[in-house]
């Protein structure tokens, strides 16, 4: 974004001069502009963020698009087609995945999880009326009705190695929670724990997708390999993101 921008918002922000030079202080000393505003832009649509959750990024939206993909051939193959798809927002942080998806593919029956309760108080507000926001570690919150019955798995898993954090901005390094950032000794804790439990969530024909960087996505492909999924890669240069899918094959 421009600075340009960044000014524009600021100042529709601001309800007096002394607001808006408050505001403008906390930009220069480095804060998110995101927090300083109190939302973030997904996908068109306005998510509420609050200092110390991690800001829904722009590459993530090649994870939306892939998953609405998925999500409309697993509702066409359906029997029920008009029946709600079971989605699962794993690591949701605010919420901005599951909010995105619910618009686009109602009627849904939306679970988004995550540990940091700072987050699931945003994604409350985010999901309010659209689905049910659970705390704790990963599948650890989920009601148990949801075992093999899950259509759609999404997970935006922290994928930065934990001697990288360092190296990244300071707007993530200092100001979003370190659990929404570090993803381990290589980067990819979180999926294989992920990927490890997957196929006792997803019914038959079910996806799990998971946002990767480029040079550990082929680590990714071989974690879901190992666990029995049938695995596809999407990507986007232009987004500088990749996708990993994996789907639980049908019953013989």
């Amino acid at each position: 974004m421009f600075a340009e921008d960044e000014a524009r918002l600021l100042v529709a922000n601001a309800g007096s001069p002394a607001e808006l030079a408050a505001l403008v202080d906390r930009r220069v000393a480095g804060f998110p502009l995101e927090h300083i505003l109190g939302w973030a832009d997904f996908c068109g649509r306005r998510i509420v963020v609050a200092p110390g959750v991690f800001v829904p990024r722009r590459r993530t939206e090649l994870l939306v698009r892939t998953a609405i993909d998925a999500a409309t051939g697993i509702r066409l193959r359906s029997e029920n087609p008009a029946a709600p798809l079971r989605i699962v927002d794993l690591c949701c942080g605010s919420g901005a995945i599951g909010a995105v998806l619910a618009d686009a593919l109602d009627p849904i029956e939306l679970y988004a999880a995550d540990v940091d309760p700072v987050a699931t108080h945003c994604a409350r507000r985010n999901l309010d009326g659209i689905g049910t926001v659970v705390e704790g570690d990963l599948f650890d919150p989920l009601p148990d009705h949801l075992l093999s019955i899950v259509d759609l798995l999404v997970a935006n898993a922290p994928y930065v190695p934990t001697t990288e954090i360092e190296l990244m901005p300071p707007e993530a390094r200092l100001h979003e929670a370190r659990v929404a950032l570090d993803g381990g000794g290589d980067g990819l804790d979180v999926h294989r724990r992920v990927a490890a439990a997957a196929l006792s969530w997803l019914r038959p024909g079910g996806a799990l997708l998971i946002e990767a960087s480029e040079r550990l996505a082929p680590t990714a492909v071989e974690l879901f390999t190992s666990n029995g999924l049938a695995v596809r890669m999407a990507s986007d240069e232009a987004l500088n993101a990749t996708v990993v899918v994996g789907v639980k094959r049908e019953l013989a």
